[in-house]
């Protein structure tokens, strides 16, 4: 099932600004399988949108048919109103960067970036002022004349935005390209392609697999899992309220228990959970009896004797395993249904339980989120995964 963060008539999904590319009800099949099913959002101008997604969810053909390598075998892709569908690569104001930088390397940055513009035959004067400036927003103006062998992997991929936006397109495309990086360089990086972005203006569509990187980016991200975009928001929107109980484990960590909905009324319910009764919001309308998932994050919860803080929610546990992971000490404890929960206490505190302790892990009641479906329905980890959002706080711009 599709989930969006906005009804069908309305397409644009909570994005501002001026529509730029329209994803019109778009699917691509190859032979029997389907790469991506009845997409349909919009993305603004002057957007940095992410399509994030483990590998094989579609993100990265939706990118190429935006980019006009593949065409949709339903729908319509709209640029600036005009429907591109059938239009080929090379005739669409859209630019791609991908992994692979594909530097000419017998020329100089300078010339790298310089080819564009003059395959467009613009004026030599003209050229250099592109030039110039982008060089300059990509801070390389100090190395024009040095050879792609010359830089590194960073310096190279900002040779290759520079020369992928010297054009002005009217979106950028970026298909993974921190993923040839070293993990110091990668997170650099994302705070200087945001930085970029703001500079230039220009509408960035930017897919990868790594949470932290959409959620450092991104002004909306779109989750996608199985050919489906299961939610689309702003990092934060999609961190505290994911829409299903893919997207709540496929984005950082969380605990996601079984629920079964005692009493519905119009807009709350009443929830059984761990052995304990909690009356919470029911966004997804959800009837009595109806089986779902409660969802809490690790860093909203807290990890205390029992009956230390009545008012909040809680449930009775026993601490199995304690890790300390600098900031934080990473609690995993042991409910007594046999349910599972995971903790991150602050490491500042100067006593924390043990291993064997009787607990208790509670939340505010504005932690937790009721989602529809069974915990069993979360992505299973991806041990060659880049990164986890396991913080404190959620990453946002």
């Amino acid at each position: 099932m599709t989930t969006t963060a906005a009804p069908e008539s309305d397409p644009v999904t909570a994005s501002t600004g001026r529509p730029v590319i329209e994803i019109d009800h778009v699917s691509k099949d190859f032979g029997d399988f389907t790469a991506v099913r009845e997409a349909n959002f919009t993305i603004a101008e002057g957007e940095f949108f992410s399509m994030l997604g483990p590998s094989g969810c579609g993100k990265t053909t939706t990118l190429r048919m935006i980019a006009g390598f593949e065409t949709p075998t339903s729908g319509a892709i709209r640029l600036e109103g005009k429907d591109v569908s059938k239009v080929p690569p090379n005739k669409r104001d859209v630019n791609t960067v991908f992994q692979q930088y594909a530097l000419f390397p017998h020329m100089s940055v300078w010339d790298n970036v310089a080819y564009g513009p003059r395959a467009k035959k613009l004026p030599k004067a003209e050229v250099a002022k592109r030039v110039d400036e982008l060089l300059d927003v990509v801070r390389l103006s100090t190395f024009a004349k040095r050879r792609p062998s010359q830089l590194s992997g960073g310096q190279q991929q900002r040779v290759a935005l520079a020369r992928a936006l010297v054009n002005y397109p009217k979106a950028l495309l970026l298909d993974e390209p921190l993923g040839a990086l070293d993990l110091k360089l990668r997170q650099g990086m994302q705070l200087e392609l945001k930085r970029i972005q703001r500079e230039v203006g220009i509408t960035f569509i930017f897919v990868t697999h790594d949470q932290e990187e959409a959620l450092t980016m991104s002004d909306r991200i779109a989750v996608m899992n199985a050919g489906d975009v299961e939610q689309i928001g702003t990092p934060r929107e999609i961190y505290d309220r994911p829409a299903s109980v893919f997207v709540a484990g496929f984005i950082g960590q969380a605990n996601l228990w079984p629920a079964t909905v005692v009493e519905a009324g119009p807009t709350g319910a009443t929830v059984e959970v761990a052995g304990r009764r909690l009356a919470m919001e029911n966004p997804h309308a959800l009837a009595a009896g109806a089986e779902g998932t409660f969802m809490v994050r690790p860093e909203r919860m807290y990890v205390e004797s029992e009956g230390a803080h009545p008012d909040r929610w809680s449930v009775p546990a026993t601490v199995t395993d304690l890790v300390f992971q600098g900031p934080v000490v990473r609690y995993e404890m042991l409910l007594d249904d046999g349910s599972t929960a995971v903790a991150h206490v602050p490491a500042r505190r100067d006593s924390l339980p043990l291993p064997g302790d009787r607990v208790e892990a509670s939340w505010s009641d504005d932690a937790c989120v009721l989602l529809p479906g069974s915990p069993s329905s979360a992505p299973i980890p991806d041990p060659d995964a880049v990164n986890a959002v396991d913080g404190s706080e959620p990453l946002s711009p």
